[in-house]
């Protein structure tokens, strides 16, 4: 692919298969494997906690390493792209990490390896997130983040349904090999279609401009300071509920098979973004963004509150579908809102990516570090009553982000 050219349908498919990889690999993980795999080695009333250190801590790795690999990257003269060599050497290893989580005999070697998997997944990661600003013309950012919601979304609900089944099961090491080759397919292909610009020279390195450039003055740039906090907000919201959606599952709903319960509701949550990451992409290039993803927080803050009126399982099914619009038109729009506001989308992408992608991580240590404490004291207090609150806050959040997103004015 040539930069700037008008992507095909090929070529946008090719660039955006390996969003399939990455998000398979945490869709099962974080719904399913990480929770199930806590309770071996914990007993239920720590459950919370135990699940908070994990998920922190691996999410604080993520925050330090998104936008180090993405500068870095940025910078790369590498003769195949600045992009492909972080992402070979961050999948391989990525590889060699998921098979340490596999065999980890104990809790503290598990989040070991979960923490490896964080630190080698976001080496790639982050600087594949720089591709479609390198390589997708301006008119074309909504579709391209559309057909990324879209990948998303197919790789979520794939991992869900899949995941839970084997673990239901008794798999447990099948599931760790099969997120494995998933990531190693999607990385391949991707990898081989894309054809990145040749680098152009850089001019010595400059440390201390280096570090400078992790700085964005909010002052300077607004709007990509108004959208970083309005996603943490929203986001916050999404982890609160989701990171202990399994337990829920076990406990609120008395759901004996809650394992595959999980991987059901995921996918429900997905078919229903399914429907709207696409077409909210697309829309996002006609009719403007900021409405889009505004909307999208509030459908996702509704479902949470109604379900506390009359909680049963086919509600929660039918509620999720609604969660899940709200959700797949965030996802693909509000990537879409930061590609028009980046402050070096020229020169640094995914360094500015990376940073934009903070907003993404600090959430994932936020939310479990509130939450799982919050989740173990107020069922002390009540049974259940955690997860009540949990709903409560994960629907306030999500409607603070809603509300932020309007503070946004250099793009519609």
């Amino acid at each position: 692919m040539e930069p700037r050219r008008r992507m095909t349908a090929g070529d946008l498919l090719s660039i955006s298969l390996y969003w399939f990889g990455l998000n398979f690999h945490w869709g099962a993980l974080l719904a399913i494997v990480i929770p199930a795999e806590v309770l071996r080695f914990v007993p239920d009333a720590e459950k919370g906690r135990a699940l908070s250190l994990v998920f922190a801590g691996g999410a604080a790795i993520a925050m330090i390493v998104m936008p180090l690999a993405g500068a870095l990257s940025d910078r790369s003269r590498a003769a195949m792209g600045r992009r492909r060599p972080f992402m070979l050497a961050g999948g391989i290893l990525n590889v060699a990490a998921l098979a340490f989580m596999g065999a980890s005999p104990t809790l503290m070697a598990f989040v070991a390896a979960y923490w490896l998997v964080q630190f080698s997944n976001n080496l790639g990661g982050s600087a594949y997130s720089g591709l479609i600003p390198d390589l997708v013309p301006d008119d074309q950012r909504g579709v391209a983040s559309g057909w990324m919601g879209l990948m998303t979304m197919l790789g979520t609900i794939a991992a869900a349904v899949a995941a839970g089944v084997l673990l239901e099961r008794g798999y447990r090491l099948q599931v760790y090999w099969l997120i494995a080759a998933v990531l190693v397919v999607t990385l391949a292909i991707t990898v081989w279609r894309v054809r990145e610009p040749r680098p152009q020279p850089s001019g010595p390195f400059d440390l201390g401009k280096f570090l400078r450039g992790f700085w964005v003055d909010p002052r300077r740039h607004p709007d990509f300071a108004w959208l970083f906090v309005s996603r943490l907000f929203v986001l916050m919201g999404f982890y609160t509920v989701f990171n202990f959606l399994q337990y829920f599952l076990k406990d609120f709903m008395g759901i004996a098979r809650f394992k595959e319960a999980t991987g059901t509701v995921s996918a429900v949550v997905v078919i229903g973004a399914l429907a709207s990451a696409l077409l909210a992409g697309w829309l996002s290039d006609r009719v403007g963004r900021r409405g889009i993803v505004s909307a999208s927080a509030v459908m996702m803050a509704a479902p949470c509150l109604l379900f506390l009126t009359a909680p049963s399982f086919p509600l929660l099914l039918g509620l999720s579908v609604v969660f899940g619009l709200g959700y797949g038109a965030f996802i693909s729009v509000d990537w879409a809102l930061a590609t028009d506001v980046l402050p070096s989308r020229e020169t640094a992408a995914a360094k500015d990516m990376g940073i934009w992608g903070i907003a993404t991580t600090l959430p994932q240590v936020l939310a479990p570090l509130a939450g799982g404490p919050m989740l173990d004291a107020f069922n002390i207090r009540e049974p259940n009553l955690g997860y009540v609150v949990l709903l409560v806050a994960g629907a306030v959040y999500l409607l603070i982000g809603s509300a932020l997103i309007w503070r946004i004015r250099g793009a519609r």
